[in-house]
């Protein structure tokens, strides 16, 4: 055999290796879910991030605040991609439903698992709160002295906001650090609705009994 037709034969393997390889963009989507992410992955991914985004911030609110934005895009991706999905799936218009979309479908669609509580606020009409135990983002997360008021959830309520804000819920979420015995890293992710969304809800419900 010649050396070009070697040559030719070589490039004719690669060329079907190549082919077989399919893009990123051009996979199919339902083929993913339900898979995992190993948390030994997803632990040095958040890390690295949060690495990077410390650099080029002062202070810790405006880590939060970082770490709230990289949570929105993620969010924004996420309602696309779990509606896309769910085919059957019906557009969420009172609170409730959505509160309960977010506290078992978007959690177990992150985590595996749904969250461990959802409670409705006893002092204020607008806030709602979603617990997390032991919450997988901070799981691995070591956080200096000088940082001891750092919660790095605040990206899993970034994530949070722009779901709400997707489905027609505007709200503002922040993550806060509820400790308790036997659950050292256990976080509330408050959400404070919009006047409008409250609105809102009241005219269905009276539509409703009508």
């Amino acid at each position: 055999m010649s050396q070009t037709s070697r040559i030719s034969v070589l490039s004719s393997s690669n060329d079907t290796r190549l082919a077989k390889r399919v893009s990123i963009l051009d996979r199919i989507l339902n083929k993913t879910k339900g898979t995992e992410v190993g948390l030994s992955a997803f632990a040095f991914l958040f890390s690295e991030m949060l690495q990077y985004a410390q650099k080029r911030v002062h202070g810790i609110q405006d880590l939060e605040r970082k770490l709230n934005d990289f949570g929105y895009r993620v969010g924004t991706r996420l309602l696309e991609l779990i509606v896309w999905r769910d085919k059957n799936s019906k557009r969420e218009t009172r609170v409730l439903g959505m509160l309960y979309f977010i506290h078992i479908t978007v959690w177990k669609t992150l985590f595996g698992k749904q969250a461990d509580s959802l409670e409705k606020s006893k002092e204020h009409e607008d806030e709602y709160m979603i617990s997390d135990n032991d919450p997988v983002i901070s799981r691995y997360i070591s956080v200096p002295k000088e940082l001891s008021q750092l919660n790095c959830n605040a990206f899993l309520a970034g994530i949070v906001e722009a779901i709400l804000d997707g489905a027609q819920f505007p709200a503002r979420v922040t993550a806060h650090s509820v400790p308790q015995e036997g659950f050292p890293l256990r976080t509330t992710i408050l959400i404070q609705f919009d006047k409008e969304v409250l609105q809102r809800d009241e005219q269905l419900e009276q539509l409703k009994l009508k």
